[in-house]
């Protein structure tokens, strides 16, 4: 699911390329493109949750978190985040790239996701992904995209 995911925003919404609003030729392209039906329909869920994180009627957690607050993570959380993926989003909320809402909200999303294997470069598209659907988050998701595209370029001084 991660491959279609990242395809999606990569072909779409981060070349900004008009996304197309029909779901049904969406699938048709990502069969063509080699996905199978049922990983397109997972990441196409996914996406809509993600859409839908926004309305915090339906996510009690978002905004409810003091800034002095500290992440206490679920065993489940910690078998699918190894200390470098919790280190990173600790680090990139202290460089204040990530609010506790959007930590929340890559969790969440993290969570979701039907796979067996799971490492740092893979949050951090889930992290870009986040960003780039929360609104007032421009300046986060640029800094996350240096930093993801940056990190190619050569050593970080």
């Amino acid at each position: 699911m991660m491959d279609i995911l990242m395809y999606l925003f990569e072909t779409y919404i981060h070349s900004d390329v008009e996304l197309l609003v029909d779901q049904d030729e969406l699938s048709d392209e990502l069969l063509r493109a080699g996905f199978h039906q049922d990983d397109i329909y997972k990441a196409l869920t996914w996406l809509e949750k993600l859409a839908a994180l926004q309305d915090t009627e339906n996510t009690p957690y978002m905004n409810n978190s003091a800034v002095t607050s500290i992440r206490v993570y679920t065993a489940q959380e910690m078998t699918r985040l190894d200390t470098t993926c919790r280190g990173f989003l600790t680090y990139l909320e202290q460089v204040h790239v990530l609010s506790g809402d959007t930590r929340e909200m890559v969790i969440d999303r993290v969570m979701e996701l039907e796979t067996s294997e799971f490492v740092l470069d893979d949050l951090k598209w889930i992290i870009l992904m986040v960003l780039f659907n929360a609104p007032g988050n421009e300046s986060a998701y640029s800094q996350m995209e240096e930093l993801l595209y940056g990190a190619e370029d050569g050593y970080i001084h």
